[in-house]
């Protein structure tokens, strides 16, 4: 019988009938270097109609750092031996064709060396040039924030995971993601690796799982000269279209950068709640730079080398990996916005804790119409817009729709969820809101939630 090897061909045992590729009858089809059939179906994404929301197509949101996604995993594509199978054959090839090469080479250096080998052979020494870059580059803005930006690694509870971070104070305070530090726990621990790669503990200052952020802090010996202080840029000043540039960590691989554009702002994302059972509300910058599960809790920066956003999450295809969705990089990541992230550390490094905006009023998850429905009398436990509450002293009634918020439209209860949480307690704010056949507007104050 006769072996098959990997690159599909056959040997032929002395005194057998000759290989089936080199009969001169065999169809021109035979092609021992055919690359196998794909089934179409395996390379289709789930359509949409022109226009449907990331959610009615199925999207999902995942946290891309690795707190409660643990260890990093490489899925195998599936379906896709065919193109392995093909580079097997071709790296054969290339193998054997440059054996033959070699013993061809071998055989006219030994008749005629003269011809064949020159004693002086030189190519030239390499060209020399600048190092320098742009400081507004890819390379420039890298070469600036990588000091600052650290590696987290995280055990707890008999899990670890890693992702990343960056220093916003010189005296060892590190903004990162809460779903990055909460998988240390209570007794967990908190290493932070940095770009000279010199390692030191860390501690939780304070978390805030409502806006997914966090601040831990290593001893202000601990850090290098280099790191200095990142700038916190102005985030409500970010255009669609802008560069960016997205540093971090992911799948453990630290100082990784790249680049994209924003791809759109005011995005709602609603993720996580795995490990605090607190869903996380992100009123965020969508990017096309590539972030992948480790990136969470490192920098989106413009031109100038400032942050304007926290990576956090990042879209999946339901279906699309061996795991049921694709847990990586589809050109679909979403940043916490600079400004927001700037107010909660602050609150973080001086309380432990963060405010959080209310209006004072219960809504209707269950609501389909377009806008966020407060709940109608005798719908909840207790009052559906509380007394002497924000809405209360605007005039908002039960049953009341607000359709946007600043000019904001708001399509359902997420968006202005996202839509409060992106701004601070004593705002003022203005919400269109929609009672029976009349649309009217009212300015209300933010209040703090109780317990905060």
């Amino acid at each position: 019988m006769s072996e098959t090897h990997p690159a599909g061909r056959a040997e032929n045992p002395q005194g057998a009938d000759p290989p089936w590729w080199s009969r001169p009858d065999r169809e021109a089809t035979d092609d021992p270097f055919a690359p196998p059939q794909h089934d179409a179906d395996t390379a289709q994404l789930p359509s949409a109609a022109y226009g449907a929301s990331a959610a009615e197509q199925g999207a999902e949101w995942i946290f891309s750092g690795h707190g409660p996604l643990g260890q990093p995993r490489l899925d195998t594509p599936r379906r896709r031996y065919g193109a392995g199978l093909l580079a097997a054959c071709v790296a054969l090839a290339l193998l054997v064709g440059g054996g033959a090469c070699a013993v061809a080479g071998y055989i006219v250096a030994d008749r005629n060396k003269s011809h064949v080998h020159d004693e002086n052979a030189s190519l030239g020494s390499a060209p020399t040039g600048a190092v320098d870059r742009p400081p507004d580059s890819v390379a420039g803005i890298a070469a600036r924030l990588l000091p600052s930006v650290v590696k987290i690694d995280v055990s707890g509870g008999g899990q670890a995971g890693s992702g990343s971070g960056f220093v916003i104070r010189g005296d060892g305070y590190i903004l990162t993601n809460n779903h990055v530090a909460e998988l240390a726990g209570d007794g967990g621990r908190i290493d932070v690796r940095f770009s000279d790669n010199s390692a030191a503990g860390a501690r939780v200052v304070g978390a805030d799982p409502r806006s997914d952020l966090a601040v831990i802090k290593v001893e202000t010996g601990d850090v290098p000269a280099a790191a200095k202080a990142v700038t916190l840029g102005n985030s409500d000043d970010v255009q669609v279209g802008d560069p960016v540039v997205a540093i971090g960590s992911p799948l453990g691989l630290s100082g990784t950068v790249t680049s994209g554009i924003v791809s759109a702002k005011n995005r709602t994302v609603v993720a996580g709640g795995e490990q605090s059972g607190q869903e996380s509300y992100i009123n965020a910058i969508q990017t096309d730079a590539a972030i992948n599960p480790g990136n969470s809790g490192g920098p989106l920066v413009n031109s100038r080398a400032q942050v304007i956003g926290i990576n956090s999450a990042i879209a999946t295809i339901p279906g699309a990996g061996l795991g049921g969705s694709q847990e990586g990089n589809i050109g679909v990541g979403f940043a916490i916005p600079a400004n927001q992230a700037r107010r909660i550390a602050e609150e973080l490094i001086r309380d432990g804790k963060a405010d959080r905006p209310i209006i004072g009023v219960s809504l209707d998850v269950r609501y389909g119409g377009e806008g966020a429905r407060i709940s109608g009398e005798g719908e909840v436990d207790g009052t559906p817009v509380q007394p002497d509450g924000p809405a209360a002293q605007a005039g908002l009634k039960p049953g009341d729709v607000i359709t946007a918020l600043d000019g904001r439209p708001i399509s359902n209860s997420d968006d202005l969820i996202v839509a409060i949480s992106a701004h601070a307690p004593g705002d003022r704010v203005t919400l269109t809101v929609k009672r029976g056949n009349e649309t009217k507007d009212y300015m209300l104050t933010l209040a703090t939630a109780p317990g905060d």
